[in-house]
């Protein structure tokens, strides 16, 4: 059974920073791409960022210069560093695991004030 731990959220006033990590588990095949989905409240789920098992990256248009997607393969492990976070970052972050199959987290609340 694959699971996906997410670690991370808060709340941080405007122009803060969060780290959020997101461990997988359970998988025989390695996860080709790991990444990071949000959903704002009456909004669709968006991607935020992507990596790659060779680190190649994806971002969204309005994170890119200010968030940071890493991944350690050895540990199945992809974070996310979020500087200069805005209000309109504030949204449920779930984590995402895919190889042969598609994985979610539970998510985790980030909370931005103004």
């Amino acid at each position: 059974q694959v699971q996906l731990v997410e670690s991370g959220g808060g709340l941080v006033q405007a122009g803060g920073s969060l780290t959020l990590s997101c461990a997988a588990s359970g998988s025989r095949y390695n996860f080709e791409s790991m990444g990071w989905y949000r959903q704002a409240p009456g909004k669709q789920r968006e991607l935020v960022a992507a990596i790659t098992s060779l680190g190649r990256t994806n971002y969204a248009d309005s994170v890119k210069g200010r968030f940071t997607i890493s991944r350690d393969n050895a540990k199945n492990t992809v974070y996310l560093q979020m500087n200069s976070l805005k209000p309109e970052d504030t949204a449920v972050y779930y984590c995402n695991a895919a190889n042969i199959f598609n994985y979610w987290g539970q998510g985790t609340q980030v909370t931005v004030s103004s």
